[in-house]
């Protein structure tokens, strides 16, 4: 048994994948989607939210087949892995689920039109042969969770959105359940647990790397307070050394001389 699973592991360690198109430079969509891609990746590195080792990505290929293209979700999280260092190997450059032995727990479609396939195929797709959507493959891959969020209000009128900002998938024996409510998360400050991954995520309004306030997605903790990016954890640690200093000033000690 321990030689055939030994020649099993070799065989597919050589797996033939120079047919699969694994970066196409198709540029990404819009400003907004960009940034918040960003948000969803930066902070779980910065702030230590979760164990080690993770794998967080934005706009990476999903490779979930040998053949057939892959699904392209703009944020996945997958936990117990890690990138392989050597990115000249082409096998170490996408998320190739039998390298990584495992698919991702989380993928999050962040729509910027109403012709992405998130929940149903749009005309253009049916037109091109397409015949199932992002959320009918990755419930088919069997990813546990599946995260749609609209902030552009693009597909909010479809019959699965429902006037809803974020909406939330679980997989079950039978597909995917909603982990969302019947009315989804639609206001600022709402959030949805993922107990299988220890996070949740929320809407939050507020300030990204520049000065405009926007509607975002961000992971949260269980209590929904949003984990913090690296500028914000910096912004904190300076805010906690400046109460203290003055608390001590208030004692009469000169912080600086500490």
């Amino acid at each position: 048994m321990t030689q055939r699973l030994l020649n099993t592991e070799e065989s597919i360690s050589e797996l033939d994948i120079s047919h699969l198109v694994i970066e196409d430079d198709a540029p990404v969509d819009n400003f907004q989607s960009e940034e918040q891609q960003r948000l969803l990746v930066e902070p779980l590195y910065s702030s230590k939210a979760l164990p080690s080792p993770f794998l967080a990505a934005a706009n990476v290929g999903l490779f979930y087949r040998l053949k057939g293209e892959p699904i392209v979700p703009d944020m996945l999280l997958s936990l117990g892995v890690q990138r392989p260092d050597d990115f000249s190997q082409r096998q170490n450059r996408s998320y190739f689920v039998w390298e990584f032995g495992k698919n991702p727990e989380v993928c999050i479609e962040i729509v910027s039109n109403a012709e992405g396939d998130e929940l149903t195929l749009s005309k253009k797709s049916q037109q091109k042969g397409k015949t199932t959507s992002k959320k009918d493959t990755y419930a088919q891959i069997g990813v546990p969770y599946y995260v749609v969020f609209d902030p552009l209000q693009q597909i909010q009128a479809t019959d699965e959105m429902n006037s809803a900002l974020l909406r939330v998938w679980m997989i079950s024996p039978v597909g995917y359940v909603e982990l969302t409510s019947d009315a989804g998360i639609r206001a600022v400050g709402e959030s949805v647990w993922l107990e299988g991954v220890g996070l949740g995520l929320t809407l939050w309004e507020g300030q990204f790397e520049e000065a405009v306030t926007r509607l975002w997605l961000r992971w949260c903790d269980r209590t929904g307070r949003v984990i913090a990016t690296g500028a914000e954890g910096q912004e904190i640690e300076r805010q906690r050394a400046n109460r203290l200093a003055e608390r001590l000033r208030e004692m009469g000690i000169d912080p600086e001389k500490i």
